[in-house]
């Protein structure tokens, strides 16, 4: 298996790439595409590839290359687009309809803060308010894990057990420009990976609507369907984690990863990048005896919450690390997670790296010299980068 040096924003596009050559049996590959630091070179590169039974498209706006992919998967091809930020929020609305459709489009964003003020740095917010529309959320730590989720996605998102859209997130600058090593599957490997994608009320021949007015009943009963197809995604997961490994080599990350957790009695949640620094300060402390583990939420939605708990039990004190803030409130991952603590357990949140700013390991030394004086929760923390 070849290495290729190259950047998340290209091994996104790559992965995409030969997503779309795998479906040249079927009804082929479609993208729309619009430019927005710090995603546009994933849209660059895949617009400079050679794609047997395909096309990309290039639109006026992000509302417009949601529109495209929509369109795509309606007609039952395969389909992909790269975002961030503001271009983010201004397709919206198309997101809402791809979920609500149930059509599998894929989707890599590039986490930047949402402005104005306008800030071109990495922050999650922008993925994270989406939360709730029906997407499947992944988070990626290095370049080598988002180029496999990528190829992930298309074979969950595809399966008719899902048959939803899902996004595959990267911190802007911090990951999509950072050039690294990779694997690059064959194309026969990726062609028995994802086989042709088969989307079971794609338009065809046979007249027929997406998307009509219903009444309130069965709109209840769609997001019924919705919500327990969502629920069964980390069983899948689970059947293409061995299905990769078996192709590919290698394995796929769990749903949560986690580093020297299992006699730690503090504990570092994180997602994204946040999860590479709390594994180094795991080991220096580690090395001192302290016994502290990491947790990195891999898996956004749907939340894996068995998972989680799992991993917190026995921990006396959690401090959930978030490169993002609900305004009001305070960390996201922290909010959703904190109920999932043995009772009694210290679960804090600290909200550090928002809009780009830099997490060290002496900020994550300051976390825990912070979490380990406290006898109780308190309000969510601002972690200045300094």
């Amino acid at each position: 298996m070849p290495l290729e040096l190259i950047s998340a924003n290209h091994g996104a596009a790559l992965a995409a790439t030969l997503a779309a050559r795998a479906n040249r049996t079927g009804r082929g590959f479609c993208s729309g595409v619009y430019p927005i630091t710090p995603s546009t070179e994933c849209m660059e590169y895949l617009c400079g590839q050679s794609i047997d039974k395909g096309k990309v498209i290039r639109v006026e706006s992000e509302h417009s290359a949601m529109g495209v992919c929509i369109g795509a998967a309606a007609a039952g091809a395969r389909s992909f687009t790269a975002t961030s930020s503001n271009g983010l929020a201004y397709m919206a609305e198309n997101c809402a309809a791809a979920a609500g459709l149930r059509l599998p489009v894929v989707m890599a964003v590039a986490n930047r803060t949402v402005g104005p003020p306008w800030n071109i740095w990495a922050d999650q917010g922008d993925a994270l308010m989406l939360r709730d529309l029906g997407w499947i959320q992944f988070y990626c730590t290095d370049n080598q894990e988002l180029f496999d989720t990528v190829l992930c996605a298309f074979r969950l998102a595809e399966d008719k057990r899902i048959m939803m859209p899902a996004m595959v997130c990267m911190e802007g600058f911090i990951l999509s420009h950072t050039v690294a090593q990779i694997q690059v599957p064959m194309q026969e490997q990726v062609d028995r990976f994802l086989p042709p994608a088969a989307i079971p009320h794609q338009l065809g021949d046979t007249p027929h609507t997406l998307g009509q007015m219903e009444v309130p009943h069965l709109t209840e009963m769609h997001r019924l369907q919705h919500h327990n197809a969502m629920l069964s995604v980390p069983a899948v997961y689970g059947e293409i984690q061995d299905a990769f490994a078996e192709i590919f080599g290698r394995c796929l990350p769990d749903a949560v990863v986690p580093y020297r957790a299992d006699d730690a009695d503090t504990l570092i949640v994180s997602m994204g990048t946040i999860g590479s620094t709390a594994e180094r300060v795991v080991d220096a402390l580690r090395a001192k005896g302290r016994k502290v583990g990491a947790l990195r939420v891999r898996l956004f939605r749907p939340q894996p919450s068995e998972l989680i708990r799992a991993w917190f039990a026995g921990k006396k004190r959690i401090a959930v690390i978030d490169r993002n803030i609900s305004l009001g409130f305070g960390g996201i991952l922290w909010g959703e997670v904190r109920g999932l603590a043995d009772p009694g357990a210290v679960v804090q949140s600290y909200m550090a790296g928002v809009g780009g700013g830099d997490l060290r390991p002496e900020h994550i030394d300051n976390i825990l010299a912070d979490i380990e004086a406290r006898q109780q929760s308190g309000q969510p923390t601002l972690v200045e980068a300094v």
